[in-house]
């Protein structure tokens, strides 16, 4: 396989990364759910489209209380997605195709079907069985939950047990759902568990990791009140000393993991999953013996607006230059309102988990800047994150029905916020009406695709020059093509308020009109590809790509 950049450096420092949602992304059996078989078809796709890894979402046994990150065992393949057999088989057809593949490590909790769980819940109070969890008396006499945490989905942390003895007993801590107990790290048996869990996938190949909720993992010893009112969100990019979520002691796990992996050839991969307060506590993450790369949370909720993605881009390279790490760019994943939608609304930034409130969407404004902000990710310094569908243009589905939405979001908010179902609907690859080629004629997929996608399906895009799919496949070629997109570094040129424009080294230059006037492109270089037609001048909501050298 070949590094994705030109200077022989570890592939990861450039490399544009597929995210798969596994359930949503191909089905090869015609049950509706998309499997590892249906993604092996087609990684051709995405090799042609030309990125460089694949990350998979969880594809472990689970019973889906929340999308299968409630995982029963790390060390197997939910039996709906597919085999161990399968898994190797694609990953040896991956290597073969210049793809490297990453897995998701969920860490912070296991599902509430777990052995571990049950067995602690059968134990009774003081079992060291308990010991693998947070496990601890309420207050009130046992009535009220032991702290103030809040869940990630809404509503408090805790959830009461029945005892063994049928009478109402301890609490565990969940900052998710229910369903999905905090493992407590500070026990031997759970760091042991998770060494030989990375190793059982290291060994079998995979080329990298990616660390969900990893702020989740240490916790302040004593378990302290850490301040929520009534009602408070899940806002861990605004907490500062919070005694749940990025807690110091998060990072003798992740030190623990990069010894692990980097006792193995071939530059495996650790990928943090922080939503943290800023650049600076992000940092942290990827210092030289912890993660190589984290999300960037703060670009990805940014909204479209010059000034605040300039500091973004500006904040992150400067909080990652002392650490030696590159930058990554999301737009979009599985977590998030899609941003053609979230570009189209009077707001255009995105809130936590899902609690974006619905408001009306100009798809067709959504989509342009959808398209400019594409242009501009890809040509920033560092990596990029695409998630799937993003590069057909699809919007989020808003109007999924009531009794179909899955999303422990929906539930936990008093069934006022629908969640992240709307971004996960499956892809359409081909046809004029459901399943759009996800799956065989006639079956129903997991969640309905909306009747009109016809005009998104990969079949519909494949031979549009003007396409959002075309528009992609050409940026992700010439970002291997053009000098200095692998290596160069970033200098701000000032075309004028609301108008990003910067050089890569000395010959690139990208230019993005956040303006509602046209911006002349004279003197600015040769183009090589825009979001939107331009001649002379670039369009409002538009983006070019030009050499300068």
């Amino acid at each position: 396989m070949q590094s994705p950049g030109e200077d022989g450096g570890p592939w990861w420092r450039t490399a544009v990364v597929y995210e798969v949602y596994l359930r949503s992304f191909a089905d090869s059996d015609g049950d509706g759910l998309g499997d590892v078989d249906g993604l092996r078809s087609r990684l051709p796709y995405l090799a042609d489209l030309g990125v460089d890894a694949v990350w998979i979402t969880p594809w472990y046994p689970s019973p889906l209380a929340d999308g299968g990150y409630d995982v029963t065992d790390h060390r197997a393949i939910d039996p709906r997605l597919g085999t161990l057999a399968g898994v190797d088989a694609l990953l040896a057809e991956a290597h073969t195709l210049g793809l490297r593949v990453i897995v998701d490590l969920v860490a912070n909790h296991t599902s509430a079907e777990h052995a571990w769980f049950r067995a602690a819940v059968a134990a009774g109070p003081g079992a060291p069985e308990r010991d693998r969890y947070f496990f601890r008396d309420g207050r009130d006499g046992g009535s009220a939950p032991p702290n103030d945490w809040i869940s990630a989905f809404g509503g408090p942390a805790w959830t009461r047990v029945v005892e063994p003895d049928r009478r109402p007993g301890q609490w565990y801590l969940h900052l998710f759902a229910p369903e999905q107990p905090d493992l407590d790290w500070s026990d031997p048996a759970v760091q042991e568990e998770f060494d030989a869990v990375l190793r059982f996938w290291f060994d079998r190949g995979v080329d990298g990791v990616r660390v969900d909720a990893a702020p989740a993992m240490a916790k302040v010893a004593g378990l302290p009140d850490a301040g929520h009112g009534p009602g408070a969100l899940f806002e861990s990019r605004s907490w500062v000393g919070n005694p749940h979520w990025d807690v110091d002691a998060v990072h003798e796990i992740l030190r623990r993991w990069r010894r692990i992996g980097d006792g193995y050839a071939g530059d495996r991969l650790f990928v943090a999953e922080a939503v943290v307060n800023g650049p600076e506590r992000l940092s942290r993450y990827v210092r030289p013996d912890e993660m190589h790369t984290a999300f960037n949370f703060d670009y990805l909720k940014v909204p479209w607006d010059a000034g605040r993605l300039r500091a973004v881009v500006d904040e992150t390279l400067a909080a990652l230059e002392p650490v030696g790490a590159p930058a990554t760019w999301v737009l979009s994943s599985h977590d998030e309102t899609r941003h053609v939608t979230r570009f189209g609304r009077p707001d255009t930034g995105a809130a936590p988990m899902g609690f974006d409130p619905s408001s009306p969407t100009d798809l067709a404004l959504g989509l342009r800047r959808a398209r400019a902000a594409a242009l501009l990710t890809l040509a920033l310094p560092g990596g990029a994150y695409l998630y799937q569908g993003e590069e057909l243009g699809l919007p989020e589905v808003e109007d999924l029905p009531e009794e179909v939405l899955q999303d422990p979001t929906w539930v936990r908010s008093g069934r006022t916020a629908r969640g992240r179902d709307g971004c996960r609907v499956p892809l359409p690859w081909s046809g004029d009406r459901p399943p759009f080629g996800f799956t065989a004629d006639g079956v129903t997929p997991w969640l309905p695709q909306p009747p009109g996608w016809q005009s998104l399906t990969v079949a519909a895009q494949q031979g549009d020059p003007a396409s959002m799919l075309s528009l992609y496949r050409t940026a992700l070629r010439l970002r291997r093509s053009l000098p200095g997109l692998a290596d160069g570094p970033l200098t701000w040129r000032d075309l004028g308020e609301d108008v990003l424009a910067f050089d890569r080294g000395t010959a690139f230059r990208c230019v993005v009109n956040l303006s509602g006037r046209p911006v002349p492109l004279a003197g600015q270089g040769r183009p090589v590809l825009t979001s939107e037609a331009a001649g002379e001048a670039l369009p409002p909501d538009a983006a070019a790509w030009l050499e300068t050298g």
